[in-house]
């Protein structure tokens, strides 16, 4: 990428230091993007000033709002070509990292940007969240859960917060001024085992864009009848 330097700089000033080989592998996985996007359709943002502003840069301003070296295991839900769980495993190598999504080409996708880069401890997976979140291999196994997929926050929450260990975080990447619709969520989230902890607005350094999170940490086990069946949760949302 001509524009690393970009990157560098907004990194810094989420006091994220970055090595070359870092530079390297974030460059790879752009060329990678550009490429299979010919083909498949992964992302409408192919300006690499873009790139590194709305998917790399985005996807890592959660580091202002968790402490991001205390997570041992993450899993990203509907993670699309990889966001935000590639930025966050080539900033985090320690991370133990599940990326998860739907759709079989995608996921085939991910499989060759983890082997091109070289990435330890990752692993793309196929599969809806209704079915792994009642499968004892991923059922909460992980510190945090992540999802920057657009969908209401009651649906998201019975995708995700059965992943999570107790005590372990759910964060939820909202465009801003979602406070009504995370807000409305906290019943499905209290039934789900779980409370809300925050609603927190970061700004992207060097950019007029507001990420809001919603930060929901689990409180006891989720009761084993969450997630129902494929295509409820979106059908009928828990209240």
């Amino acid at each position: 990428m001509d524009k690393i330097g970009l990157l560098e700089e907004i990194l810094k000033k989420l006091n994220i230091s970055i090595d070359e080989d870092q530079k390297q592998k974030f460059s790879d996985y752009y060329s990678l993007l550009l490429e299979k996007n010919k083909v498949m359709n992964l992302t409408r943002i192919t300006d690499e000033e873009e790139f590194i502003i709305k998917h790399l840069a985005d996807s890592l301003v959660i580091s202002k709002v968790i402490e991001m070296k205390n997570i041992e295991s993450l899993i990203d839900v509907g993670t699309g070509a990889g966001f935000p769980g590639i930025p966050i495993k080539i900033i985090y190598p320690n991370i133990k990292a599940t990326l998860l999504d739907s759709l079989d080409k995608r996921v085939g996708f991910l499989k060759e940007v983890i082997d091109k880069l070289g990435l330890k401890d990752i692993v793309a997976v196929h599969g809806r969240a209704e079915d792994l979140g009642q499968d004892d291999n991923y059922r909460e196994k992980y510190d945090l859960c992540v999802s920057r997929a657009v969908a209401d926050l009651s649906v998201l929450s019975e995708y995700c917060i059965p992943f999570i260990k107790e005590q372990g975080l759910f964060v939820s990447y909202k465009a801003e001024g979602s406070e009504d619709e995370i807000y409305a969520a906290r019943n499905a989230i209290e039934t789900l085992g779980s409370g809300l902890e925050g609603v927190c607005t970061e700004q992207i350094p060097d950019t007029d864009i507001n990420r809001q999170f919603a930060i929901i940490k689990k409180i006891t086990k989720t009761d084993s009848k969450y997630p129902r069946k494929a295509g409820k949760p979106s059908k009928k949302p828990l209240k």
